[in-house]
């Protein structure tokens, strides 16, 4: 008996949501409003973080934080009432490098080139999808200004390693780079116990259509400064301070710096405030299981190389990666088996608007040959589980 095709990918709406939602359509005020606020309040909260903005995706997320670079800054931070001088940013300039994964989406990198800066490749983990953090240190120079990693998959990075990195380039070179973690993937993952987005460094979310939380499209930054929140509020939405007191709506307002138009909006948030609590407490819960039950069945099955799982880490697995001996074949059957697999993300490199920075990447070469994601989210039932692992037992 044909079986039904099990989807690599599904859109998570909970019914709550369009109820809300349809309220908004009608409210009369649709654009960003109180639901913005209250939507990033409970990101605030679960990140333990009040340094949280929201956008409108995380392309734009990325694109913003690599502008906001670009300007030099002296960050401050307050300890019970006192201010003092954390940390001095000299600024991205022309010529300056932004070392990242080709192993990610397009919306990674291309903001890299769109603030006119510079790509340079680094390689693939082949044990973690994730940034090879030995080529990442060879390849750090005095023009290395940020290092750009995601965590695969939901696999984070070894962070205390990135911090290790960055603290011998500051002896090397006088300063250290900034992080920018790409969380695409990582809504609710860990590392050493603590959430994805709480370790210090500048991390971007995405809540488009096929993520974890979806609140239709948008995104947020989780900054490590206070002071650049309010910058990021501004730039979001042309420059212009939406909580100036005005007389005249937004016609006495002062633009000392221009920005863009990538805020939020109430529809998207109310969206995202909606599903946040079954994302959070059943969709996430349900992904891991599925992982869980994976690694141990599929372990021992010959043509089959699972990726690394560190006791230290929890992915949320917003794919399940592993690596097959003859790739096409295992794919032809998968598709025999109504099963959707994919590799999800082309390799960035090999696209000819960045074929100036193409470079050797020979973990990449041989990964991408191997490497296929396999459905394991909220959607995949026990037995829709049981039913993969035994069309992959079945052998290609």
């Amino acid at each position: 008996m044909e079986h039904d095709i099990i989807p690599l990918f599904k859109v998570f709406m909970s019914e709550q949501a369009a109820v809300e939602t349809s309220k908004i359509l009608m409210s009369g005020y649709i654009g960003q409003g109180p639901r913005v606020e209250k939507f990033e309040k409970l990101l605030k909260n679960y990140f333990t973080n009040d340094n949280v903005v929201t956008v409108n995706s995380a392309t734009s997320a990325e694109h913003l934080v690599l502008h906001m670079l670009k300007r030099p800054e002296q960050h401050t931070l307050s300890y019970h009432g006192v201010c003092f001088i954390n940390q001095q940013w000299e600024g991205i300039n022309t010529g300056d490098e932004i070392l990242t994964t080709p192993l990610t989406c397009t919306a990674t990198n291309w903001p890299i080139l769109a603030n006119d800066l510079n790509i340079k490749w680094v390689d693939i983990d082949p044990n973690t999808c994730n940034m090879d953090l030995d080529d990442l240190e060879r390849k750090i120079t005095p023009k290395t200004k940020a290092i750009m990693v995601v965590h695969w998959g939901g696999y984070p990075v070894d962070l205390n390693r990135i911090s290790e990195i960055q603290l011998k380039t500051q002896q090397l070179y006088g300063f250290k780079p900034v992080v920018i973690e790409d969380c695409a993937h990582a809504f609710g993952s860990t590392y050493e116990g603590t959430k994805i987005g709480s370790h210090g460094n500048i991390c971007t979310f995405s809540f488009q259509a096929i993520k974890h939380l979806t609140s239709g499209d948008g995104g947020c930054i989780v900054f490590p400064h206070n002071d650049q929140v309010q910058r990021a509020k501004l730039l979001r939405w042309y420059g212009i301070d939406r909580n100036d007191n005005r007389k005249d709506f937004r016609c006495e307002s002062n633009i000392s710096e221009f920005g863009f138009k990538m805020h939020m909006n109430d529809i998207n948030a109310t969206i995202g405030i909606e599903n946040f609590p079954i994302v959070v407490e059943k969709n996430l819960k349900t992904t891991i299981d599925n992982a869980n039950f994976y690694n141990k069945e599929l372990s021992d099955v010959p043509g089959i190389t699972l990726l690394e799982n560190k006791s230290d880490r929890q992915s949320t697995y917003w794919v399940y990666t592993i690596k097959v001996d003859r790739q096409t074949d295992f794919m032809n059957k998968m598709k025999e088996c109504n099963i959707m697999v994919s590799r999800v993300h082309e390799r960035n490199d090999i696209h000819s608007c960045v074929s100036k920075y193409r470079c050797h990447l020979p973990n990449l070469d041989k990964l991408v040959k191997e490497m296929i994601c396999i459905p394991v989210g909220w959607w995949i039932t026990p037995e829709d589980r049981q039913y993969i692992v035994d069309c992959i037992k079945s052998g290609w």
